[in-house]
């Protein structure tokens, strides 16, 4: 018996745009002979499925279901494919929890805190061979002191909102001047935001699944930018950013990192396939925990495909396995 699936895309933040792709990825590589896939667009008119003759066909909300030529279209569960609100902080993922319908993500509680950097990183604060730069997190409306966290913090900091994705709103301040700048810019994104002190070393990203019952860490990625950091432009500009998967890294480095992403992915109680940006000081010296991401790209030219590949394994058989281990 085929699957019934409904595939999540859109959302209501200016990431939408890379959802799009990353579900045209994954319809793309669903295998048609497992599952009967149904592409869902949700943004802030409604969510609607479109089938190729574009007539758009709302969903039923009370149980997210379908009606087509008077036929009712129940789902097995959902892929959830949205970065960014709704679908990466927690809303959606309560919703079909209120409804009992599987879906290929984390948890709402997982997902809600893992949109916080702040919050996130109080909780892996302890895991055995990490490291979190040191921070302070501010709220709009609070009393905050720039005076004292020019004092608390060395110099260069970044500054970036607290729940955003894609780095928007982020500044790398190298001046204790241009401080007040910097919390102001994040503070038009987000009503609190992270400053922390910069860790200098080279930066990597690593997925993380469980894959039949087991943790698999995926080959790891280094990420080398021309620009001071890897923000919205190096993510999303082809050539400004210079991705190598699998990184090159020494067999044992490879292992700890391993252990470490792992670690993370169960202290988070995370489900389906994550993200973990981490950068590593000195001469693949300590490992600094950056921030970790419950919705990856998929697009063609994300991280998790470069890396599902490098892995020797087929996309068609990564979703496969993800969808079971998730959706059942």
């Amino acid at each position: 018996m085929k699957k019934t699936i409904a595939l999540l895309t859109g959302g209501t933040t200016g990431e939408w745009v890379v959802s799009v792709k990353s579900a045209a990825t994954i319809a793309q590589n669903l295998d048609t002979d497992k599952f009967e896939v149904y592409k869902i667009m949700l943004t802030q008119q409604g969510w609607f499925y479109e089938p190729s003759d574009s007539v758009k066909i709302e969903i039923d909300r009370n149980d997210f279901s379908l009606t087509i030529q008077g036929r009712k279209i129940k789902f097995d569960g959902v892929f959830i494919a949205i970065h960014g609100s709704p679908g990466e902080d927690g809303k959606l993922q309560g919703y079909f929890d209120m409804l009992g319908l599987p879906y290929t993500t984390c948890d709402a509680l997982t997902s809600a805190i893992t949109m916080n950097k702040g919050y996130t990183k109080a909780i892996v604060c302890g895991i055995a061979q990490l490291n979190v730069a040191k921070s302070v997190q501010i709220f709009k409306n609070g009393n905050y002191s720039t005076v004292q966290i020019k004092k608390d913090l060395k110099l260069p900091y970044f500054v970036k909102p607290n729940n955003g994705g894609s780095s928007i709103g982020m500044t790398k301040v190298n001046l204790a001047d241009d401080l007040e700048a910097a919390v102001e810019r994040a503070f038009n994104e987000d009503s609190q935001i992270l400053i922390e002190e910069f860790i200098s070393g080279r930066e990597f990203t690593v997925g993380v699944v469980k894959l039949d019952g087991k943790i698999t860490v995926l080959p790891a990625t280094e990420v080398e930018t021309a620009k001071e950091f890897f923000d919205f432009e190096a993510k999303y500009t082809p050539g400004v950013a210079t991705e190598t998967t699998p990184a090159p890294l020494r067999s044992e480095t490879v292992e700890r990192v391993g252990e470490i992403a792992a670690a993370v992915y169960t202290k988070l109680n995370c489900r389906g396939v994550v993200r973990i940006d981490f950068i590593l000081s000195g001469d693949e010296g300590d490992f600094y925990f950056i921030e970790i991401n419950t919705i990856p790209g998929q697009t063609a030219t994300s991280f998790i495909p470069q890396q599902v590949a490098a892995m020797g394994m087929k996309l068609n058989d990564f979703y496969t396995k993800l969808v079971r281990e998730t959706i059942g």
